[in-house]
């Protein structure tokens, strides 16, 4: 695990860092931020995961995150959206909604990009396990995302109610086995047995196991993704039916841009804190 960068931020410590990811065969990049607690003991961590055509680094420089993570003391892992380098598979015609930085957070089984596209498992286990032996962070863990990091935050948090303590999202793809971007990536990646996207689409992983951890979801409804992609109506008829709880929040006004996630931000860091400290 190499620094690549440092700078100062709020009290804290804003890094990047590459690494040899073993289960994605290439070189990655993420992004941390290590609050000023972090000097004296290990942290918590919320693990947010980017958009379509995000790196690391988006989150870190535009969300506004670091002022309240250091007033609560936990760390913010960003990791990229894909693997990268020349030797990975990328859509044929460049499209921005399938390989290089559309990663979707599944682990693909289809050639050509099984042999990388294995981003699941990438977040799940080989990122915390790297950075939990390295850096002054604990195992207590929340996920959140936006967009497509959404979809792979509520996905993740809801297969693996064990490693984490809450979910949230902003903007999330809620039901990706029924809008435009999902069947794309999903053909691509997963093949064409519909039934093996469910393990990846939150609606139907909760109409099928239910929901035990926290769960807060932002949407604003000037969203021009809303009604084709985002679907949170689904989200929340799902979350309605089971007995774990979750609020989706709409919001007047606001897009899909960081300017909407910069200004809720605040308010999903807070609730992650409430069970990181629990």
């Amino acid at each position: 695990m190499k620094q690549v960068s440092e700078t100062r931020c709020f009290g804290g410590r804003q890094l990047r860092f590459e690494h040899d990811s073993e289960v994605l065969n290439c070189a990655m990049q993420f992004s941390v931020f290590l609050p000023l607690r972090a000097e004296k003991s290990k942290v918590p961590a919320v693990y947010f995961l980017s958009g379509l055509t995000c790196t690391d680094e988006n989150f870190s420089t535009k969300a506004g995150a670091q002022r309240v993570a250091t007033e609560l003391g936990i760390a913010l892992i960003v990791p990229d959206t894909s693997p990268r380098g020349d030797n990975v598979a990328d859509d044929p015609d460049g499209a921005y909604d399938l390989g290089l930085g559309a990663g979707f957070y599944v682990n693909a089984t289809q050639e050509p990009w099984k042999n990388h596209y294995q981003m699941y498992d990438y977040i799940v286990k080989e990122l915390p396990k790297l950075v939990e032996a390295e850096l002054p962070i604990n195992d207590k863990r929340a996920i959140a995302g936006h967009s497509m990091g959404g979809h792979g935050a509520l996905v993740i948090g809801l297969r693996n109610s064990d490693r984490y303590s809450s979910i949230s999202a902003f903007s999330p793809i809620t039901n990706p086995t029924q809008c435009p971007w999902g069947e794309k990536a999903f053909s691509a990646y997963l093949g064409d047995d519909r039934e093996q996207w469910k393990q990846y689409d939150a609606v139907e992983i909760i109409k099928s196991k239910g929901q035990t951890l926290p769960i807060r979801v932002d949407q604003g409804l000037a969203d021009g993704f809303l009604e084709e992609q985002l679907k949170p109506e689904n989200l929340k008829e799902a979350i309605a039916e089971v007995e774990g709880g979750g609020t989706v929040h709409l919001h007047d006004g606001y897009d899909h841009s960081y300017y909407f996630i910069s200004s809720f931000i605040e308010a999903q860091l807070r609730f992650h804190a409430k069970y990181l400290n629990a």
